[in-house]
């Protein structure tokens, strides 16, 4: 953008994006989640009215009330009157969904869970602020269903550290988001090998048995520095950054989506997830693809 104390140059270099999507003035969170959570559902051959439940991850809903979960679930035409709520967590947000739905599968409670990633961040963008070239708008979903038998694994860990709460926030009095790009990158360098590693160690793991790396996209830079640290190609870690800049909580399933499509995933393959967002709030998850 012209006026920026910033190039196309550096962010391609520095963020690996070269374009992004923008919605529309009259478009909101909500509509990305629908149209994405109705794609999740028609590609698990599932009725709509069969899920059990809508967890929707966002940091940009369309109001303070009610949660864009109910909004949703509406706008889906879902009429089996299913639970629906909201989860905050900012770019680790569907990681916490992820984690959340699992959870209520695996304690018996429900059969299908629908978790939609959706951030819209030109809501909260000043556009004349050079922070403003990070982010790019976008949603993605899937169905989590229960599946007896098989070699089925689910894991993760997920984390907090509210000392952190300034670095990336929206004040008070503030319409857009502010951040502490440095204190972005030093933590998210950290806690992301970090928390990666001890998953794969609580469930007996080495990165040679991950078949795909699916992270959340803060930019190349942040990615690039968490190969080195730990050990791995870069070529091994799947991005979309040049396409969607960084959607936050719509970043992993989003790239999953992606990734799925071009058929790179087979039953049996073990696919890691791993975000970390304002708060501090970050995590990691283990799934063996069925």
């Amino acid at each position: 953008m012209k006026g920026l104390p910033t190039s196309s140059e550096w962010v391609v270099e520095n963020l690996g994006v070269r374009q992004r999507h923008i919605s529309g003035l009259d478009e909101f969170s909500s509509d990305l989640a629908a149209a994405a959570g109705l794609d999740a559902i028609s590609n698990g051959g599932v009725d709509k009215n069969d899920v059990d439940l809508i967890i929707v991850a966002t940091a940009t809903p369309d109001r303070k009330a009610p949660s864009t979960a109910c909004i949703v679930q509406t706008k889906m035409g879902i009429t089996s009157q299913c639970p629906s709520f909201d989860i905050a967590a900012v770019c680790s947000g569907f990681l916490y969904g992820l984690t959340t739905g699992a959870q209520f599968i695996q304690s018996g409670v429900y059969e299908r869970v629908l978790v939609i990633g959706v951030d819209t961040f030109s809501k909260i963008t000043d556009w004349k602020h050079r922070n403003c070239v990070f982010f790019g708008d976008g949603a993605g979903a899937v169905v989590l269903e229960r599946r007896i038998g098989g070699s089925s694994l689910f894991s993760s860990i997920l984390f907090a550290d509210g000392a952190g709460k300034d670095h990336f926030t929206v004040f008070p009095q503030d319409t857009a988001f502010t951040m502490n790009a440095r204190a972005v990158y030093d933590t998210a360098t950290t806690v992301l090998p970090a928390a990666i590693m001890e998953l794969l160690s609580l469930n007996g793991l080495s990165l040679n048995d991950v078949t795909r790396i699916i992270p959340h996209q803060p930019s190349i830079r942040v990615l690039r520095k968490t190969a080195e640290l730990l050990d791995i190609p870069f070529d091994r870690i799947h991005t979309n950054l040049e396409s969607y800049a960084n959607t936050a909580s719509a970043t992993v399933p989003l790239l999953l989506a992606q990734v799925n499509a071009e058929g790179l995933i087979a039953p049996g393959d073990v696919v890691l997830f791993a975000a970390v967002g304002a708060g501090w709030t970050w995590g990691a998850a283990v799934y063996r693809w069925d």
